[in-house]
Formats: structure tokens, sequence, C-alpha cells
């Protein structure tokens, strides 16, 4: 479903992609900056994940707004319903998992990292995403998922994807695993109801669903490569053309924001607070993930090769030199 929103969505910017992109650049206010140049509106297409945090704790530490950007975010399911808004200019930057963004280029969507976003930290057991079962499941490893239903916040994506992966390192047969897209925030619910048999959720819904006694079977992201690139910040490449100085400043500022909270985990770890409804247990426990500044190109090269063996790019390789720049 969320592939064919995609593709609704790149039609659309086929026949009006000049008009709609045009107001990614026009989000100046007349307010004023310390230095008295203009502040300029940036939006962001989030997911209310922790991998977010630097971003908000960024906003909080005045990292953006030294540079002259106010910061407004804006929550959506996943990277594939984020990459039409940034294309259409309802955002001017956007949040995503490295796999719809390879996808979307794939489709010839205008779009380019600007900066790193979250990775992987390499624990298996322990890592900022998961798959989780019920206590008393029998699914004991990534091999006994053949056969179930897991939920993923995305079909045909860097979650399904890595799962997958995980699955085929155990020894089971990864075409035999069905996927449902539900939100991460509905997921912890689901699998307590039973209604389905297992869920790959990021934090904080992961920590809740082990508050209710889920077990954590496979650890897909640190599985497929323990310093695996899992999202980026992007932009329109009209953005990169016409405002190439404030796609500079958001990825400076970005940049120091990762710095900042990979130095700061606890301030990381709070930030939560502003955007997410968690409660102090949760907030505690949750597992976070690894926030470099730096792509790793060799984990996006892996994981474009996985998703050619998916099927998931169908017209072309993604150029991945050209989309990490």
């Amino acid at each position: 479903m969320r592939r064919r929103i995609l593709g609704l969505a790149i039609a659309v910017v086929t026949v009006a992609g000049a008009a709609g992109c045009g107001s990614s650049s026009a989000g100046t206010s007349g307010s004023s900056s310390s230095g008295g140049g203009k502040t300029t509106q940036v939006k962001v297409g989030i997911i209310p994940i922790v991998d977010v945090a630097p971003l908000y704790l960024g906003q909080k530490k005045g990292f953006f707004s030294s540079r002259g950007i106010d910061l407004k975010m804006e929550s959506a399911q996943g990277g594939a319903a984020i990459i039409p808004g940034v294309v259409s200019g309802q955002f001017q930057f956007g949040f995503s998992n490295t796999t719809s963004l390879m996808i979307a280029q794939t489709k010839g969507v205008p779009v380019t990292s600007v900066v790193n976003g979250a990775a992987t930290n390499g624990k298996v057991g322990a890592d900022v995403t998961g798959v989780a079962v019920k206590k008393d499941s029998p699914v004991k490893s990534a091999k006994d998922l053949v056969g179930k239903t897991v939920a993923v916040n995305t079909l045909q994506n860097i979650g399904d994807t890595t799962v997958r992966e995980a699955v085929r390192k155990d020894g089971g047969d990864p075409s035999k695993v069905k996927f449902v897209e539900m939100a991460f925030d509905q997921m912890p619910a689901a699998l307590d109801g039973g209604q389905v048999d297992a869920a790959w959720m990021g934090e904080p819904a992961l920590t809740i669903a082990k508050s209710q006694g889920a077990r954590v079977v496979a650890s897909p992201f640190a599985e497929t490569d323990p310093k695996l690139t899992v999202a980026t910040y992007f932009t329109s490449t009209q953005l990169t053309k016409e405002n190439p100085d404030l796609v500079k400043k958001f990825a400076e500022a970005m940049t120091e924001s990762l710095t900042y909270a990979s130095a700061h985990p606890d301030e990381a770890r709070q930030i939560l607070t502003t955007y997410t409804k968690i409660d102090g247990a949760v907030l505690k426990n949750l597992t976070l993930p690894s926030w470099p500044a730096q792509y790793d190109m060799a984990s996006l090269e892996k994981l474009a090769a996985l998703g050619e063996k998916d099927g998931l790019f169908s017209d072309k390789k993604p150029d991945l030199n050209a989309l990490f720049s």
C-alpha cells in the first residue's frame, strides 16, 4: 500500500514538480536572528522514535537557531510517507530509512541525503530495533519466523529487508515470512493481543513491549551489519540547487547535534519526553541507537544488495554515490 502511495505521489510530482517544490525555499519569516539576518522556518518530516532525538536535542541547544533556522517537526508513519512530502515542498527536510531513499531514487524521485541520521548500535539482542514475540511464543530465533506474521511499520522497506536477512542467516526461508504494515506505537498492543505472531519494533515501542513480557528473538539491523547506516536526513534536489546555503546550515547543525547526542546520551534520552508519550520506567530502560556523524558506505552497499535480492528496485540499481554524496 505504501509503495502505491509513493507511486501516486511521484506521478503528481512529475506533472507539477516545479510548482510544488518551489515552496521549499520560501520559508523566510520576518523575525530576525541574533546575527541580524532573517530566520528561516524549516519543516522537517520525522518519525516519532528514539532515532530522531538528536534533532530535538539540537533544537533545544540552539544549534539550529544559531544558524538562523527555526525548526518545526511534523510526524509521519515512515520514510516512505515522508519522501513525497519533501518532494512536494510540504517539508524542506525529512528523516527516512536508507532503503526508502534508495527505492525513491531508482524511481526517479529527486531526493538527496544531506547528513547522517542514525545507525545500529551493533549489539545483537540489545539493538535499537528488534523482532519481539510474546513470552510464551514457540518462536525462539529468527528462523522460527518462517510461516509467521510479522508486523513492520512500512512494507517493502528496511524493516522486512533486514528481518529477511536475519531469517536467512539463521537458516530459514525468508520468502515464507508474512509481513503486515502497522505503526510502531500500535505494535505492543497488537503483539500482546495476538493480532500478529511477532513485531519488528523501534524504540520506545520495543521497550514498552518488553515491559509487557515480550521477548526479543532477533536484532535485524545488527545482524545485517554491525555498522549499518539506518536512516539519514534528506531534501529535494531542487532545494539543494535553489538554497544551497540553507542545506549546508541544516547539515552543519545536524552534525553538531549528532555529535552532542553521542556525547550526552542521558540528555538524548530525556529529550524523548518532549515528543513521545513515555513513562519513567520505559525512558530508563530503552535502548539508544548509534549516532555517527558520517555514513558507513559499506553497510549501505550491503543494504542495496539485499534490496536488489528482494526485488525492491524494479527499474534500476540505486546510485549510492549520488544519493549519499
